[in-house]
Formats: structure tokens, sequence, C-alpha cells
């Protein structure tokens, strides 16, 4: 691969005005193009044209870089880096398929949608990417988790599920659990309904700190571990008598998957925005559903025991079982 020109920096920001203020009136930038939205991408941006090598403002540009509302890639940099920082560099290559060919990327992702309303949705992923080139050290990183979406939980399912997520993470730091849930947390929320999508697990990106070897050890543990923790539980449920309530109340809260799979999910939007094949990335929406608007559940039901108990973030290893 041939590296070309530096065509811009991306900065990731929180706020294009405050940013435009700033390239403008501090740094003298005096050409600054109009903001628009790339809602395929979740962002707004903004160029910035910067001098080149003769003075005429044809040299490198800086793109800012706004989240739109949801859980896009850029959020997700932002909650790390909350003023905002460089996010992404991009260069020109006379051959795109060449440079595309010194990238790798891999996973296996599991979602399942039981037919009987008391065993729980569930889904696990775990991935990998890798860049190479002769001579310098690749880039590398892996993501995954996995999490749980009941429709009418017990108490000692959430716990179990999360006491396995907490065992696979112990010998990884005793911080791991506990940052990696919370990240789950974080991760799978529906902002416009303010709930959870379920009671959580783990989820983390971007992880290599400790090393290749390490990392990939806890890569395989993740993996190892999601049946040890959903089979129990489906077998505890699977057989439970259920009726048409029952159901229709799973299939109108799936509604919710499918909400957060379109709206907010980073793999779902980068599949279909990089032109993957269709049928497999949406493969983790359920098989059914159904919609009905401004629904509430009655009070005092078990549909508004989900509502009341489960769909927000809770520490549930340090309360006390009861």
């Amino acid at each position: 691969m041939k590296l070309g020109r530096l065509n811009h920096i991306g900065v990731a920001t929180p706020s294009i005005a405050h940013s435009i203020g700033f390239y403008r009136d501090v740094m003298g930038a005096t050409k600054i193009h109009a903001p628009f939205d790339l809602p395929e991408q979740g962002v707004k941006v903004c160029f910035v044209d910067t001098p080149g090598a003769d003075g005429a403002l044809d040299g490198t540009q800086i793109e800012l870089v706004e989240p739109l509302p949801g859980n896009t890639s850029i959020a997700g940099f932002l909650e790390k880096n909350p003023a905002g920082g460089q996010h992404h560099l991009c260069y020109e290559v006379p051959d795109i398929h060449a440079a595309k060919a010194s990238f790798e990327a891999m996973g296996v992702s599991l979602v399942f949608h039981p037919h009987n309303p008391y065993v729980p949705t569930t889904h696990m992923n775990v991935r990998f990417f890798v860049a190479e080139k002769p001579g310098v050290e690749p880039v590398w990183w892996f993501g995954g988790g996995f999490d749980l979406t009941p429709y009418y939980p017990f108490d000692e399912d959430v716990r179990a599920w999360h006491e396995t997520a907490r065992a696979t993470c112990a010998p990884f730091g005793t911080d791991v659990y506990a940052k990696y849930k919370a990240w789950c947390d974080r991760y799978f929320y529906l902002r416009h309904r303010g709930e959870t999508r379920g009671v959580g697990g783990l989820f983390f990106d971007d992880l290599n700190e400790w090393g290749f070897d390490a990392c990939f050890a806890f890569q395989r543990a993740v993996g190892d571990a999601f049946l040890d923790a959903w089979l129990p539980i489906a077998q505890r449920r699977r057989d439970l008598p259920y009726g048409e309530r029952e159901r229709d109340f799973q299939l109108y809260r799936r509604g919710r998957y499918v909400e957060f799979n379109l709206v907010f999910d980073r793999g779902t939007h980068f599949g279909l925005q990089s032109g993957g094949r269709t049928e497999s990335i949406l493969m983790s929406l359920p098989p059914l559903v159904r919609w009905e608007y401004d629904w509430k559940p009655e009070p005092g039901t078990p549909e508004a025991r989900l509502y009341a108990d489960y769909l927000r973030p809770r520490d549930w290893l340090a309360e006390p079982a009861g």
C-alpha cells in the first residue's frame, strides 16, 4: 500500500458551533464550510480549510465531527474524551482495494429469540480487528460481550447471569467486571425510551492494553462463559406454561430490540454503511414482533414489574437476595 496525501484530520467535538468559533477566532481560519448532517453515519460534520505550501487554501482540511442523537461511535469516543480530540486521519491512496487488503476483521455473533416468553432473549459477540504492514508492529484490538433481555424476569436468573459474568472477569482484574458491566448498561440503553434493553451483562471494545495474550485469553473466556451463563436459565424456564397474553407481551417487547438495533447499534450501522450482506447484518432481529401505540402495562401486573424493576442499571451482585 502506498500512502498518499493527508486529506483531512477528523476531530470529534461535543459542539461544532463552539469549535467553529475556536478555529475562526483563535486559529485564524478564514474559510469554514457550512455544517451538514450525515444521518447514515450518525454525525454532523463541518470542514475547515487550511493553507497549503503556496498559501492557497488547499492544504489538509480539518473535519469537525459532532454526534447526532444516538449511540454512534463518535458518541462513544466523546464518553471517553468529553472535551473531544483527534478521532481519525484520512489519507488518499491510489488503490483503495489494495489499502483495504492490509486490514482484517473477524467475529462471531449469536442471538437467541426463544419462543417461550419466560426464556430471555440473549446476545453474545466476540470480534477482532488487526491492521498489518511489513516491518511495523500490527495495530489490533478485541471487543465483545454478552447481554440478557428477559420479558418475565426472575431475580435468581439475573443474579446467576451476573455471577457468571463476574467470575469470567475475575482472573483479569478486580475492576474488570464493574467496568464492563457499566459499559454494557450504557451501551444497551434506549435514550428515546429512557430504559435499558434488558438486564445487562458485559460489553467491551478497543481492548489491547493488557497485551495480546491476555486480551485473547479474556476474549476466549467471554465466549466460553456465554453458554454457562445462559443455558441454565433456558433449562429452568423453557417448560413453563404460557398463554396468549404472555406471548403478545413478548412480541411487543421484542419491538424494543428492533428499535435498539436499528437506531443505536454500532455493528448494524457499520454493516449497512459498509455495503455488507444485509440479511446477515439484520439476522439479530426477531422473526416475529408486534407494535401497539403508546401501550402501557396495568399496575401490579408481571408486565409492569419488568418496567418498574428491571429496565434500569442495577448492581445485582451488591443487592441482597430476596
